[in-house]
């Protein structure tokens, strides 16, 4: 044990500093695009209660299809650091060209079911009907944006594979330069331009209609384009990917390596689904509770989702530094940058919770003007508090199991921690409560499954990580060869 901890030390004073200049930029493009979402619910939050919850409760859907996507695709990183850090990087452009095949076909899969199945879905959980129509229009215009946003994904996790971390921060920058102004104009229309700029605007300016929720569902359809266009752009004419020439030669489908892609990276689109649908769910459950608890429960739920961005991106950049140091051989020495990645993430954890505590009232604020709405988001921010180490742990343990392309039993492990304690757990209290003890809880019972949720599954990915890692350094386990 004392050895242990003792290399852990040596490669910690090595490896953090690489470790968070990865990490940096893929927080700052995850929060550009998290800003995006953030603008969607303010700008619509004021318009009205409805728009906003209009907006909540469809990306309470489209949401969690665009993060399985993005997790199928993330399997790409670790089989590009693989290849990186082993030398192999002539192999790298086709299997890049087989993640840009599977993109499209998910992204187009993706627009097909916003536009076919939002309505059965709203109907069979009850959403108020000025809600539910409002929220329609929304997806259907989203949809359009679902394969730009897949393409964009793609190229992104080949970029990050490559150590390259800075191009989607930027890029994401750009989305969401394009995404303010768009939501401005689309949500409010002319009678916005006209408060913002005065009466001197052109007469067709001032006829601009205000279109609301189906207005932020254009502008984020928009961002998604403009994203996928400028990622093209730049992976086309940079020279920081060095013999890696993506554009040149491409390559049709080879099921062989489309397979392999997919064996990695489903289970990850999977285990980000379950996580997500966790969300959708009790959001969708919730949508019958009214639309004060509705926006409630999407501010306190959006602003802590920004606050996890940072958590998220060090997982991301763990993956990629476990897997180039294990396609270096050096597989003793990549346990070390697991847990390493892993204690650094308990200490970003205590930064969250600190912010959290300090900055909860004066957020809240910012969101909404109706004083029922912040009074309940502030009590869901105390208990979001509460899980911030869980919630970092089960990510970056995630991560680091990504780098070893161990997948499937994340996989089953999210199944499990998110599924049956965090949703089935959460429905109970949020529905019935404790009998005997306290009565239905209703939107803080499904907050408190999530707490149970998210500490089970950090117990199981902790456990794992620490056999599959062991096991590797020791010889007794392999690594699925690309």
């Amino acid at each position: 044990m004392a050895t242990f901890f003792t290399d852990l030390l040596s490669v910690s004073r090595t490896e953090t500093r690489p470790l968070l200049r990865l990490t940096l930029p893929i927080c700052g493009a995850q929060l550009a695009q998290a800003g995006m979402s953030v603008t969607d619910v303010m700008m619509t939050g004021r318009v009205s209660a409805t728009d906003l919850a209009a907006v909540s409760v469809g990306s309470s859907l489209w949401l969690p299809l665009m993060l399985f996507m993005t997790g199928t695709l993330m399997g790409l990183t670790p089989i590009v650091a693989h290849l990186l850090g082993g030398g192999a990087t002539e192999r790298i452009r086709p299997n890049v060209h087989q993640a840009l095949w599977v993109a499209l076909a998910l992204g187009l899969a993706s627009a097909a079911l916003l536009w076919l199945t939002v309505t059965p879905i709203f109907r069979l959980m009850e959403v108020p009907p000025e809600v539910a129509r409002r929220s329609s229009a929304y997806l259907a215009a989203v949809a359009f944006g679902m394969p730009g946003v897949a393409l964009f994904q793609a190229l992104r996790a080949f970029s990050d594979g490559m150590n390259h971390t800075r191009p989607s921060l930027w890029i994401s920058l750009v989305g969401l330069g394009v995404n303010v102004p768009s939501n401005f104009i689309l949500i409010y229309g002319g009678d916005g331009l006209v408060q913002l700029f005065g009466d001197a605007l052109p007469g067709w300016l001032h006829a601009l209609p205000a279109l609301g929720a189906l207005g932020c569902g254009i502008a984020t359809a928009l961002s998604m384009w403009t994203m996928c266009l400028a990622m093209i752009l730049y992976t086309r004419r940079s020279r920081a990917y060095g013999s890696v020439s993506l554009w040149h030669s491409p390559t049709p489908p080879r099921w062989t390596l489309i397979g392999e892609l997919l064996y990695v990276g489903v289970p990850i689109g999977v285990a980000i689904f379950v996580e997500v649908t966790l969300f959708t769910l009790i959001s969708l459950f919730i949508a019958s509770l009214g639309e004060v608890t509705v926006a409630a429960h999407q501010v306190a739920l959006n602003y802590t989702s920004i606050l996890f961005m940072l958590p998220l991106a060090l997982s991301m950049a763990l993956t990629v530094r476990v897997g180039n140091t294990l396609g270096q051989g050096k597989a003793e020495r990549a346990r070390m940058v697991a847990w390493n990645g892993v204690l650094v993430s308990v200490l970003i954890a205590l930064l969250n919770s600190t912010l959290l505590w300090f900055t909860a009232e004066p957020v809240m604020a910012l969101y909404t003007h109706d004083t029922t709405v912040q009074r309940l988001a502030l009590s869901l921010i105390l208990l979001a508090m509460l899980y911030q180490i869980s919630d970092s742990l089960q990510v970056n343990l995630a991560g680091a199991l990504r780098g070893y392309k161990d997948t499937r039993v994340i996989m089953l492990i999210t199944l499990l921690a998110y599924w049956v304690v965090g949703l089935g757990g959460g429905h109970w209290l949020g529905t019935r409560g404790l009998a005997g003890l306290v009565g239905p809880l209703g939107v803080h019972g499904y907050w408190i499954g999530l707490i149970a949720g998210l500490t089970v599954a950090a117990v199981l990915l902790g456990v794992r990580l620490q056999r599959k890692a062991w096991g590797v350094a020791n010889g007794r386990l392999d690594i699925p060869q690309d």
